[in-house]
């Protein structure tokens, strides 16, 4: 694991595409954020849940890498995760490929649990990402609450386009 800033104060981790790296993302976000932080426990989950997707659902988990990113921001934290794309953009309800009914889980939780979260598709990539407010913040918040933003971009010069 790999573990950088990058300059803005945020926490950054290349992580190897398999399931026991889903574990030290959880890890590298509660050490971030601390155990006493007000949304700890639902930050540490949706990260599992989208780190899990990664690993699961994209060619992160076919000896790619995925990269997560924390940013804590005064009123927020921000938590990325990005993998190495797959066929088509992730969405809710994927079946895992063994036929266990334990999937498509993460994103819906995303819409329960993250104030607000969205999806940027760029170059075949995937970069999912979630906020959640401190609780002061909370109620703010879920007044003007946005639903989940997704945008997919087209190739961008020098990132490459992936293969289907």
């Amino acid at each position: 694991m790999e573990i950088s800033g990058d300059g803005a104060g945020n926490r950054v981790a290349r992580l190897a595409g398999g399931r026991d790296q889903v574990g030290r993302a959880r890890r590298l976000v509660s050490a971030a954020l601390g155990r006493g932080h007000p949304r700890h426990d639902d930050c540490v989950l949706l990260t599992s849940e989208i780190a899990t997707n990664a690993v699961v659902h994209s060619r992160s988990g076919d000896g790619g890498t995925f990269t997560v990113t924390v940013s804590r921001l005064p009123d927020r934290v921000r938590i990325c995760v990005e993998d190495d794309g797959s066929a088509a953009p992730p969405c809710a309800g994927h079946p895992l490929p063994n036929g266990s009914s334990q999937g498509g889980r993460g994103l819906p939780l995303l819409d329960l649990l993250a104030d607000r979260w969205g999806l940027v598709r760029e170059a075949g990539r995937n970069e999912v990402w979630f906020e959640v407010w401190s609780d002061g913040e909370r109620h703010a918040a879920a007044l003007t609450r946005r639903r989940p933003a997704a945008r997919v971009r087209p190739a961008v010069a020098g990132r490459g386009a992936a293969s289907g």
